[in-house]
């Protein structure tokens, strides 16, 4: 496949980092390598780096890409499973790790993969094909309520509910085996009048399908605290988000974790002794410039939040 892969938020993310050249730093979600690229280029003889991804595709494409730098390590396993990972590393703790959530431009632009409401595939959305659980078995298995809450919920589609019962209506008659045919199926079930403003009417359906095949949202709370477990102080830990959900997520593990006192408000003193562990970095989320926006169309969504271990 002829790939271009364009990273979003590339500087601001890494620079960010405050990177140590003799320093050890992950990259939680490989893709096309940009944000690898960026941090090997920082790093001296000493540094290291860790490269992780789900996807085999990802992980052969970086790879080449990558093979001027010395001192990197390819896993393949989802950036939640940190602690194993670099317990397998023999690295006990890290000076930084960066987050490029959501799906990659990889699974985006082949076709075959079923991430995309634009090329006809057969339902997939796998980002690690080795899993059993795909789009089309959620598509054609999971009940009317089950499809109605995951499109709502991890979608945000104000049409979860009629989108949903359409979907079971048109797998009774024969299953919903590709992606072209469950645009068409959604179409039907969006009023004409809705489908005219606004992006794709597949595109929020999609995205929850997505999210739920590969459970996307389940582990991020706990994985950004596992993280910060790992962080050396003052390592850093840049996140780019690129829908509500994950950034609400995100933001709420940073804010639980710089001020985790469970005690009533109305407490002279902090009971608990729970201590702030990370001091976040950005106030407001960073976004993607005009100039940015103008080069790459999937950066508009882009929001790049950081935190730093106290």
């Amino acid at each position: 496949m002829d790939y271009k892969h364009t990273s979003v938020l590339l500087h601001e993310s890494v620079n960010r980092l405050n990177i140590d050249a003799d320093g050890c730093y992950v990259d939680g979600t490989l893709g096309g390598g940009g944000h690898s690229i960026e941090i090997a280029k920082k790093l001296s003889p000493k540094g290291k780096l860790i490269a992780i991804d789900r996807d085999d595709f990802a992980l052969e494409y970086a790879e080449k890409a990558l093979n001027v730098f010395q001192n990197i390590h390819f896993v393949k396993n989802n950036f939640a499973n940190i602690h194993s990972i670099l317990d397998e590393l023999g690295i006990d703790k890290i000076n930084g790790m960066i987050l490029d959530l959501g799906v990659s431009s990889f699974q985006l632009d082949d076709g075959e993969r079923g991430f995309s409401y634009n090329h006809d595939a057969i339902l997939d959305m796998r980002m690690d094909k080795k899993q059993k659980l795909t789009a089309h078995e959620i598509v054609n298995t999971y009940s009317q309520e089950q499809l109605a809450e995951i499109i709502f919920k991890y979608g945000e589609e104000n049409w979860a509910k009629r989108i949903a019962e359409f979907i079971v209506k048109a797998r009774a008659e024969s299953p919903i085996e590709t992606t072209l045919q469950l645009v068409e199926t959604i179409k039907k079930a969006i009023p004409k009048k809705a489908r005219e403003d606004g992006p794709h009417p597949a595109k929020r359906t999609f995205q929850s399908i997505r999210i739920e095949v590969n459970k996307e949202l389940e582990v991020l709370g706990q994985a950004v605290a596992d993280i910060v477990d790992r962080l050396e102080p003052k390592g850093r830990l840049s996140i780019i988000t690129f829908h509500s959900l994950e950034d609400r997520i995100i933001k709420g593990a940073f804010k639980d974790l710089e001020d985790p006192c469970t005690c009533p408000r109305d407490f002279p003193m902090c009971m608990c002794n729970k201590k702030p562990q990370v001091k976040i970095i950005t106030r407001k989320p960073i976004v993607p410039s005009e100039d940015e926006l103008q080069e790459n169309h999937r950066a508009r969504s882009a929001k790049l939040r950081v935190a730093e271990k106290i």
